[in-house]
């Protein structure tokens, strides 16, 4: 009898020291003593910390936390099912609420499908999820855009895009002009102005006139020229991605990419719910990450915002 609770005591120390994994997570790899720390991601089975993540802008994972131990402030009205990228700590001379892009070098955009387009056709404000490349959403846009307006200019009208943190804050504000876009007007062509936090512009995007090929230059807060947007002479999204490759000033150094995505036939015919990748090298200024972020909703709008390939903009003479 003694020797049979002696057993059970051990067994019960076993497994209070090695907890179970969480469902569809795996300790694989790690010996009893040597889990990992408290906050530290756990991956599917077969896929161990420094292992690439699966896309086309995959990169290795970054521990995120807060290193500095100060307590970190609940997620606020968070959605069900919807993962949130933790709260990074305060970073000096950093706009408030940038501090998420110094810990990635990859965002994904993901358009919300409104119903009320599909159905009677009228444009509603567009919805955007943003996350980074392990799901976790890292903030969310919604277009601020009168009816008339909408439905009036269409994909060519002026917007107001807020940016929205995880605890609701409005951190980017992106605000685009009327413009024309077509290379037959080249006194009046496309812009977006960033701006982080809202009333403190950060960066441009200007589209620069060319006969066949969409340019855009990226600037900063003094409307000095930083980077270089080069897009490709026909835009086709059917059945493949559409790349804007982002190079140095030179055009000699590619530094980074905005491509939309292809989303399956059902979404591009009969909505206008785009996903987009940018990617970014992890220490480019992260000012200039929000102003990539910023160009790809101008791309967005001004070659993918029709529903339906048939009335896609297949390039800048249109």
């Amino acid at each position: 009898m003694l020797f049979c609770r002696t057993v059970t005591s051990r067994s019960i120390a076993m497994q209070a020291n090695n907890p179970a994994p969480a469902p569809g997570f795996s300790n694989t790899g790690y010996a009893p003593g040597n889990q990992p720390p408290y906050g530290h991601p756990q991956y599917a089975a077969g896929n161990f910390y420094g292992t690439p993540a699966a896309g086309p802008y995959a990169y290795q994972a970054q521990p995120m936390g807060n290193p500095s131990g100060a307590a970190v402030p609940p997620i606020q009205n968070q959605p069900s099912g919807t993962i949130w990228m933790p709260i990074p700590p305060p970073i000096p001379n950093c706009p408030p609420g940038l501090e998420y892009l110094t810990q990635i070098d990859q965002i994904l955009i993901h358009q919300q499908i409104e119903l009320l387009e599909i159905f009677i056709g009228l444009e509603s404000n567009n919805k955007y999820e943003i996350k980074n490349s392990l799901g976790q959403r890292v903030y969310f846009a919604a277009e601020d855009t009168d009816c008339c307006t909408r439905n009036c200019c269409g994909p060519a009208r002026p917007f107001t895009i807020k940016i929205m943190d995880n605890l609701g804050h409005e951190v980017i504000r992106l605000e685009r002009p009327l413009r024309c876009s077509s290379c037959f007007f080249p006194c009046c062509l496309q812009e977006i102005e960033i701006q982080a936090p809202p009333g403190t512009p950060v960066g441009y995007v200007v589209q620069n006139w060319h006969p066949c090929l969409p340019k855009f230059t990226i600037q900063d807060e003094k409307k000095m020229d930083v980077l270089k947007i080069n897009g490709p002479c026909v835009i086709c999204s059917c059945c493949e991605d559409v790349n804007f490759e982002v190079k140095s000033l030179d055009e000699v150094s590619n530094v980074g990419r905005i491509s939309k995505q292809w989303s399956g036939f059902l979404k591009e015919a009969f909505t206008d719910a785009d996903n987009f990748g940018v990617s970014f090298p992890m220490d480019l200024d992260v000012k200039m990450k929000a102003v990539m972020l910023g160009a790809c909703f101008l791309i967005d709008f001004m070659f993918f915002e029709s529903i339906g390939d048939s009335q896609q903009r297949a390039g800048v003479w249109q």
